[in-house]
């Protein structure tokens, strides 16, 4: 990259390489050939806010290197109440506009971002009726995740869980039951819940 110095784009070929199975800290300063830890830090903090890198602040392992630079402000398509578009997806139906968000507030890339509104009552007290979360588009979802899918059509907001193998929709707020995926194939994971703009 022609606006970084040598060390960081040394520092960030080692991270794409490595992005599968990240090296602590202290190796990648030495494969990085930096003997200074301040040093080392310092063009890291050069890579996030030159927007080529997004780091977790606790966890020196989870790290996303973005291909694309990012601005410090970007723009998230918002779907609103997540009606289904034409083939049963949220995300095949138009954005009803453009929500402008701190790229620092977005661990991944954001261009894999979407927003959603929540509606009703089933997830409280972790997401209200009215709340904007954004999600990040992907397929799959593991046990504990909140996903934004469509199951049977219906667009929901629910905590992914399994019982005896078998997927279960699950409500934070304790007066609904869970729901039973009975058949896979009735359900679509849109993306997975990764921050919750509250208005109350």
């Amino acid at each position: 990259m022609k606006n970084l110095h040598p060390k960081q784009n040394e520092i960030l070929k080692i991270l794409k390489e490595n992005s599968q199975n990240p090296l602590p800290i202290k190796q990648l300063k030495d494969e990085a050939g930096i003997t200074s830890p301040g040093v080392f830090y310092h063009h890291l903090e050069q890579l996030e806010k030159k927007g080529y890198l997004k780091r977790n602040p606790n966890n020196s392992k989870d790290y996303v290197v973005l291909e694309k630079r990012e601005s410090s402000v970007v723009y998230i398509a918002n779907y609103g109440k997540a009606h289904c578009g034409p083939n049963g997806s949220i995300l095949e139906d138009e954005p009803i506009e453009q929500i402008p968000i701190a790229s620092s507030l977005i661990r991944f890339a954001a261009s894999d971002a979407f927003i959603v509104q929540a509606e009703g009552d089933s997830m409280q007290d972790k997401i209200k009726q009215g709340d904007l979360v954004i999600a990040k588009k992907q397929k799959h979802a593991e046990p504990g995740d909140i996903i934004v899918c469509v199951y049977k059509m219906e667009a929901k907001i629910k905590r992914y869980s399994k019982k005896d193998g078998m997927i279960m929709l699950v409500s934070e707020n304790r007066a609904y039951d869970p729901l039973p995926v009975l058949n896979e194939d009735d359900l679509l994971i849109e993306g997975v819940v990764k921050n919750i703009i509250s208005f109350s």
